[in-house]
């Protein structure tokens, strides 16, 4: 047998399972701490950072106590931070970036120096949205947000530079680009998979980051103020969320082995695009979807709650049991960031087509608890950010393949300022250890092979 039947028997691909399965004992007889995570639940500690902190728990001799979810970037709260710039009617994320990248809030003279270093980066290189965004488009734009970072190193005289000032340079060069790329990259997907008509937009000078988005993205370029200060507000919710998160943990990762700031964002753009990271917002609105597909009155606690006990028993949806927007590795009363959400999501859906959805999400969030614990499980959960962020960004008008794109652009700052942080503390290559299972085997000459 030859050619491409041959292929197919290969032992390669049809043992592929049983090649590549561990047996599950062997974690437990080696205390291996499967996905970095304690016996708790809590995350192993493999670093310090001054940068921000999760918080929904305290463990005291031992035991893990549900706490009230808190987030701070720098020091300063969440919610301080978001309402003190909608009272003063601002932007606040490129505020936030400075926070995070710097250590410490701006001077408006700073903030406004800033605020002009990104405008002055927005322009990509001649050519370079011809050669490396239309053609050849990606069906991810995630995909297209992660070779692009690698393709401006190519455009970078000094990419292998590893002083403080070009690491901060470059940082704030793929803040201010990384939006444009994502739109870009967009409409190119929409152009070569979907047939639909080819617009490109230039940046408006001195718009925020929020602005930008909505400009790019819309035909028209037209956005009310509110809708893209709520933008700005989601912006600042997903800039950061301490070092142990899969994407910054994977730039820290990449940074203790001295590789450049290129690769070391691109491989975080590469972990946030995944389904458990940053695309779990889409599964919710999938879930969502299907909810309101089966369920003939989505505004009924008792037919919502049926359905959402089929899913947990495996007999609905996706079949894997989860209730997605649901539970945090860390949180466990409450995520902050999603109490943010909330609270400005109402107003922005109220009476409006989405309203109808947002009461549905609602609806998740109050009865999950009890159904999981008439299940049989003892773990406290609550609502994530991914509950309520697909509902606000369909309300927004941002398709759903620019979702999590929008989060690398926001996400962008947190990298940077955990790279800062490996790159003056961490001094290490990070090398954890592995244990080898199997016996040794005599090697066998090819001709005695079966």
């Amino acid at each position: 047998m030859k050619g491409d039947a041959m292929i197919e028997e290969l032992p390669l691909y049809s043992n592929f399972e049983e090649t590549h399965r561990v047996d599950p004992s062997y974690f437990s007889k080696y205390d291996v701490k499967r996905g970095l995570r304690n016996a708790d639940g809590t995350g192993v500690i493999a670093g310090v950072t001054n940068i921000s902190n999760v918080h929904g728990y305290v463990v005291c001799d031992g035991d893990r106590t549900p706490d009230r979810g808190r987030l701070s970037f720098r020091g300063y709260d969440i919610h301080d931070l978001v309402d003190h710039v909608v009272s003063e009617r601002r932007f606040g994320f490129e505020e936030v970036a400075y926070l995070l990248m710097g250590g410490e809030l701006p001077s408006q003279e700073e903030l406004d120096v800033f605020q002009r270093k990104i405008d002055d980066a927005r322009d990509l290189p001649d050519g370079f949205t011809t050669s490396y965004i239309l053609h050849p488009p990606t069906r991810d734009v995630m995909n297209c947000l992660s070779r692009s970072v690698l393709q401006l190193y190519a455009f970078d005289e000094d990419a292998e530079d590893r002083s403080y000032a070009h690491e901060i340079d470059t940082a704030i060069m793929l803040l201010s680009r990384l939006p444009r790329i994502a739109v870009l990259a967009y409409c190119a997907m929409r152009d070569k998979f979907l047939g639909e008509s080819l617009y490109i937009h230039h940046f408006v000078p001195g718009e925020r980051t929020a602005e930008t988005i909505l400009s790019m993205l819309r035909p028209d370029r037209s956005f009310t103020e509110e809708e893209a200060r709520v933008l700005d507000i989601m912006l600042m919710l997903h800039a950061e969320h301490g070092g142990g998160n899969n994407s910054t943990f994977t730039c820290r990762t990449l940074t203790s082995s001295d590789t450049d700031p290129y690769s070391a964002y691109s491989g975080a753009i590469g972990s946030l695009k995944g389904a458990r990271h940053g695309g779990a917002n889409n599964r919710v609105l999938a879930m969502t979807d299907d909810i309101e597909e089966h369920v003939k009155d989505i505004t009924d606690e008792g037919q919502v709650a049926d359905y959402l006990r089929r899913i947990l028993r495996k007999e609905a949806y996706n079949r894997t049991g989860l209730i997605y927007g649901m539970g945090h590795a860390v949180y466990t009363l409450s995520d902050p960031r999603a109490e943010v959400l909330h609270e400005y999501a109402k107003d922005l859906v109220s009476g409006t087509e989405y309203e109808r959805e947002f009461r549905l999400l609602e609806l998740i969030e109050q009865l999950t608890p009890d159904l999981m614990r008439e299940k049989g499980t003892t773990k406290q959960v609550c609502a994530n950010v991914d509950l309520y962020s697909g509902c606000v960004y369909s309300a927004l008008g941002i398709p759903r393949d620019m979702l999590t794109p929008i989060f690398a652009c926001a996400r962008m700052a947190g990298w940077s300022a955990h790279r800062f942080e490996e790159i003056v503390s961490g001094k290490r290559i990070m090398r954890p250890a592995y244990k080898k299972t199997g016996h040794a085997r005599p090697y066998i000459s090819i001709e005695d092979r079966d």
